[in-house]
């Protein structure tokens, strides 16, 4: 999972979120951290960020956590974040997972995982159907992520295998906007965003 310097994470964010933008941030992380380490199909979770908080909060949950040592870009980060997962276990798949995605639940992650197995590459786009939230690779296949833009459409073009499995949503909603954050609330969100969520909220309720 890659988490983004706090200072620099949810920036589409900053008009509605205000002074919680950096709260949220790291709680939206956290909650799809632990969302994912409760999956029992997974075996570790690898989160690469340079933001020393971050670092801290998702370590103390049980999380590994690399330094973005490219420092080359996402897809760079991601890469490297995966070699670290294969030299751990090397007889395991490995997956880029977008750590905004506070409403995962660990049963949806593993029906997921369980579809990705049968393919030597696979992707889940995003609510909206234009990014990606997770790319899977095999043991043994070339790992190679296309995150940023239209990476649905460059994962379709590099020949990985596209996922929609019901009664995923959790998977699927990541938080850009306020109404993903809202859409993300109405599927029931982890506890640390929901409670910054209620302050977010809160700036947008008339008195």
């Amino acid at each position: 999972m890659p988490v983004k310097v706090l200072a620099r994470a949810k920036t589409r964010m900053s008009a509605s979120a205000g002074p919680h933008r950096r709260a949220l941030a790291l709680a939206v992380a956290t909650d799809t951290v632990a969302a994912a380490l409760r999956c029992d199909r997974v075996r570790h979770v690898i989160v690469v960020t340079d933001d020393p908080v971050a670092a801290d909060e998702l370590a103390a949950l049980g999380a590994r956590v690399v330094p973005d040592e490219p420092d080359a870009g996402l897809n760079p980060a991601l890469v490297h974040g995966a070699g670290r997962g294969r030299e751990l276990a090397p007889e395991c798949g490995v997956g880029a997972l977008s750590a905004d995605l506070p409403a995962l639940r660990p049963e949806e992650l593993a029906r997921v995982l369980d579809a990705a197995a049968e393919a030597p590459t696979a992707f889940v786009p995003d609510a909206a159907g234009v990014g990606t939230t997770l790319y899977t690779a095999r043991p043994g296949v070339t790992f190679s992520p296309a995150f940023g833009g239209d990476s649905r459409a460059a994962h379709r073009a590099r020949g990985a295998r596209e996922l929609l499995v019901p009664d995923t949503a959790g998977v699927r909603r990541d938080v850009d906007t306020l109404d993903d954050l809202r859409a993300a609330l109405a599927l029931g969100c982890g506890p640390r965003t929901t409670a910054v969520a209620r302050l977010i909220i809160a700036l947008h309720t008339p008195a």
